[in-house]
């Protein structure tokens, strides 16, 4: 049976965590610790400015054995959030796809907009569990269908190497939240291992046309900022809810 938990621990939620000791919630026999900030904190009333994200996510299981796997992340961003990618360069997935992070990042080092680690469990053969770990690499992604997109790249050496690219989807949208990403996380060793552990650092600041610019910025306008989350589990489990997280008005 699905369970539907309303907790504010979404990745974008993590990102935005401004806590010294993180946050954790328990739900089964899962544990989810999160933690990380975004700078600056003091950000203009009407006009955008430029911010960088720094966050971390844990996944453990009470009982010591493999937490159950995520399937799907879906993340909704505050209003007053803004992605800027025009003249930035795109990644093509295709030219990554089997690469190795350093060949990954050299291919496509215009591109990138975030960096970080990943880390799994895996369930070995003799039934003993694996540490798999990878640094993460975030580039900007080919718009489709006018939208533009995140490429997610890692490579997992254990217990066989594994290139995992995913192409994330970002949707602009109205009301409370200006957008919308879907993150569809491929099984990890053919199913047998786990996503426990991930950090990141987003941000980028480039030129175009002789301005700056920045890949993400924020503006203060009601003193909050906020972000919404889902993650769907493997067993059917729903984890979902938002976050909120003050700002000052400069």
């Amino acid at each position: 049976m699905k369970r539907l938990l309303p907790i504010a621990l979404a990745i974008g939620a993590m990102l935005l965590a401004a806590t010294a000791n993180g946050e954790l919630v328990k739900f089964g026999n899962l544990v989810l610790t999160a933690d990380g900030g975004f700078t600056p904190r003091t950000l203009p009333r009407r006009a955008f400015a430029p911010i960088e994200f720094k966050g971390r996510a844990d996944l453990r299981a009470v009982d010591g054995g493999i937490p159950v796997s995520v399937r799907r992340i879906v993340l909704e961003f505050d209003r007053d959030g803004r992605l800027g990618t025009a003249g930035l360069p795109t990644c093509d997935p295709a030219l990554i796809a089997a690469a190795t992070t350093e060949v990954a990042r050299a291919a496509c080092a215009n591109s990138i907009v975030g960096t970080g680690h990943v880390g799994a469990l895996i369930a070995a053969e003799d039934g003993s569990r694996l540490k798999a770990s990878s640094p993460l690499t975030i580039f900007n992604g080919p718009p489709e269908g006018g939208r533009p997109t995140a490429i997610l790249h890692v490579r997992l050496a254990t217990p066989a190497p594994q290139t995992l690219v995913l192409t994330v989807p970002i949707e602009k949208r109205g009301g409370e939240y200006r957008y919308r990403a879907t993150i569809d996380v491929p099984p990890i060793a053919g199913g047998r291992g786990s996503l426990v552990h991930v950090d990141a650092t987003v941000g980028r600041r480039y030129r175009f046309r002789g301005s700056p610019r920045s890949y993400v910025s924020a503006r203060c306008s009601d003193g909050v900022l906020q972000t919404h989350g889902r993650f769907e589990f493997a067993d059917g489990s729903l984890v979902d809810g938002s976050v909120q997280r003050g700002c000052t008005v400069r």
